[in-house]
């Protein structure tokens, strides 16, 4: 049944001269390649070579250049980070400062109006004083002028007014 299968039969004495045969074709073919082809093999491959060890340093050095952009990079967010306290620091005195300023000008601004407003006052009550005593002594001039029926001279007139002012000034006091 293999009888069937076999293609072609080989004599059982080609076998050394099969090896010599393939052994003489390897080397020539060898020998063709290495004349040839061998050169541009070689420098392709060293080209080759040349490009994966030039990539492999433009990778480090990739690499550490991002390094350094990191670490850069986390320093400037750390002083951002810092600068950023400091201004709130500073907004935050300057804020103090200007409420401090603010209730210190509001205070003296209250005390100067409460000292405007006690002259306002001061004044006001003298000339109060001074309309009453001008009206007391024009009452006082016409009742004297009744009850007595005649004209009182001027230094009586003065000093009837002052002893009733004074008489007044005591009975608003008490």
């Amino acid at each position: 049944m293999i009888d069937h299968l076999v293609i072609g039969e080989v004599p059982p004495s080609t076998t050394l001269g099969t090896i010599i045969v393939v052994s003489g074709a390897f080397l020539l073919l060898m020998l063709l390649i290495k004349k040839f082809a061998w050169e541009s093999i070689s420098e392709m491959l060293k080209k080759r070579e040349d490009k994966i060890a030039n990539d492999l340093d433009s990778a480090e050095q990739s690499r550490i250049a991002a390094a350094k952009l990191e670490e850069e990079r986390q320093q400037k967010l750390l002083s951002s980070k810092t600068e950023a306290a400091d201004i709130i620091k500073n907004a935050k005195e300057s804020g103090d400062q200007n409420r401090q300023r603010i209730l210190t000008e509001t205070s003296e601004e209250v005390s100067r109006l409460r000292e405007k407003a006690r002259q306002d006052i001061s004044q006001e009550h003298e000339e109060a004083m001074a309309e009453v005593k001008d009206e007391v002594a024009a009452l006082s001039l016409q009742i004297a002028e009744k009850i007595l029926n005649k004209e009182l001279t001027q230094d009586v007139h003065e000093a009837l007014i002052n002893s009733y002012i004074e008489g007044l000034g005591k009975s608003n006091e008490a």
